[in-house]
């Protein structure tokens, strides 16, 4: 054999256990440290290949994940069927845990293993979950709230049939359809993110006297946006006022569509709207369903734009804030019929 002047690697399988795991542990740190995998593999004598299998060990285990374990062949999990994919997909993508008795209330990567260990008898590690989940065409996302009380026949026949009825009647009536909704607003509202030092929560200071407001506000697909602002809260006369504004700027009929507040149910509400039926129709969403109402967007708007990017000093500075904002969204109306390119509310569009 010739010669070459490099001293062979060692072989890490050949060692003793109590050898292998400190020197997994060594090499790891050494690299954590700043060495690079090739530096580490010439220094401590072992294959890149094994560097990068106890990097990512490492990474997903902690040095724990080091230790010794058990030689000789390694225990393999199972694989899915492509029949068992296709049921565990639909099964997390039409229910959530608790709806199929499971101690979860959201879809992780551990309550799809359990799922699909339940479900196939099939042991896998959360990780081969998570690969699972990305080959789904899923990802990790912010849940939205919906509460029990929805009625989803209810929200279905108002996609299907009701809405598609309104907008019909309302362009043989030559009316405008508005989408309406109220909001209270409090001074000690934060949204967006910071930077700081990684593992440094930043800290926003506030005034400790908390103070607010309330809004309420209508929106057409074509961009039109009418508002009030208003200390106190949410009443009849609050409600009617609004109204009467509306009619008082309008030009055709109007079709007002709003949730089931009780204000809206309200007898002084019902007797404002028969006395004015001509030019005023007032519509009521399904129960327990705000995603339907493009108006939200519009509070979500408002609460991340206007006071996510201001901190109000007093109720004034809040309430002028606020209108300000509103005030120039009155002049973009392409930022309002943005609003309806959202999905869950593009049927208003």
């Amino acid at each position: 054999m010739r010669y070459t002047g490099m001293k062979p690697k060692t072989d890490a399988r050949k060692l003793d256990q109590s050898t292998q795991a400190p020197r997994r542990k060594m090499v790891v740190q050494a690299v954590r440290d700043g060495m690079t995998q090739v530096d580490a593999a010439r220094t401590y004598r072992v294959s890149l290949r094994a560097i990068s299998r106890w990097m990512k060990a490492a990474r997903e285990g902690g040095l724990r994940a080091l230790r010794p374990g058990k030689r000789g062949a390694v225990d393999r999990e199972g694989h899915l069927s492509h029949r068992q994919a296709v049921r565990m997909r639909k099964l997390i993508i039409e229910r959530m845990p608790d709806q199929l008795s499971m101690p979860f209330y959201l879809w992780t990567r551990e309550s799809v293993a359990q799922l699909i260990e339940r479900e196939c008898g099939i042991k896998v590690s959360k990780w081969t979950a998570g690969r699972y989940l990305k080959a789904w065409g899923m990802s990790a996302q912010k849940p939205v709230r919906r509460a029990y009380e929805r009625k989803d026949e209810a929200i279905e026949r108002w996609l299907n049939e009701d809405y598609p009825t309104i907008a019909k009647e309302a362009k043989q009536e030559g009316a405008t359809i508005y989408w309406g909704d109220e909001m209270g607003l409090r001074s000690d509202h934060i949204s967006g993110t910071s930077f700081a030092l990684k593992g440094e929560t930043p800290v926003v200071r506030a005034t400790g006297k908390r103070f607010g407001c309330n809004m309420i506000s209508a929106i057409t697909n074509r961009g039109e946006l009418s508002f009030m602002v208003f200390e106190g809260t949410f009443k009849n006369a609050t409600f009617i006022e609004f109204m009467k504004r509306l009619l008082k700027q309008a030009t055709r009929k109007i079709y007002l569509i709003v949730d089931g507040h009780p204000v809206h149910r309200s007898a002084a509400v019902k007797k404002f709207v028969a006395e004015n039926a001509k030019r005023l129709r007032l519509i009521r969403l399904p129960g327990y369903c705000p995603e339907l109402n493009p108006d939200e967007l519009l509070n979500q708007d408002v609460k991340t734009n206007a006071l996510g990017k201001s901190r109000p000093t007093s109720k004034a500075d809040m309430i002028g804030t606020v209108r300000r904002h509103l005030h120039r969204r009155q002049k973009e109306p392409h930022v309002i019929r943005n609003l309806f390119k959202e999905k869950h509310v593009s049927y208003a569009a």
